[in-house]
């Protein structure tokens, strides 16, 4: 797409026109793709559901993104479909299944370093150097930011990660 400039001469648009790219290769989606099966439209009638991978696409976007949902970008399914997927696949423990998968084949790969971890200080407080927790207002809720990430990770936080067998 161009635009015409103030010369007379055709310039490109401004702002990037391209959707971001999927996040899993192939191989790495036919490791978990057993995991969310694909539910064939019910005889029934009403709006088929929409493709398990377009759906996992768009939650991986989000949370490596920390975008918000609204914010999900038009060629992934629509934001509320993408967030009650993931509601459902957390509360089956499917999340924490592909992540064992897909850890277990990178060990056996190697790419695996023990050596290293990471801490996600989120919900640590450190206000003026206060060594005991600060009480959460029991009038505040949850930020709705927080409400789907917890929701998702909640077993994965809990539970040590998933043994790597060979």
């Amino acid at each position: 797409m161009s635009v015409r400039s103030r010369q007379g001469t055709d310039v490109p648009a401004a702002g990037s026109r391209m959707e971001p790219e999927y996040e899993l290769t192939k191989e790495q989606w036919q490791l978990i793709a057993d995991l969310v099966p694909h539910a064939p439209p019910s005889v029934e009638g009403g709006r088929p559901r929409v493709e398990p991978r377009a759906c996992v696409e768009g939650i991986i976007w989000i949370l490596r993104s920390g975008a918000r949902w609204k914010d999900m970008p038009k060629h992934f399914p629509s934001a509320t479909t993408c967030w009650r997927r993931l509601q459902e696949w957390s509360k089956a423990g499917i999340w924490e299944m592909a992540w064992g998968r897909q850890l277990r084949k990178l060990d056996r790969q190697g790419r695996v370093n023990r050596e290293e971890s990471m801490a996600d200080g989120t919900y640590a407080s450190a206000k003026n150097g206060v060594l005991r927790l600060a009480k959460r207002n029991a009038a505040k809720g949850p930020r709705s930011w927080s409400f789907s990430t917890d929701m998702a990770f909640y077993s994965a936080s809990t539970r040590p990660a998933p043994a790597l067998t060979k």
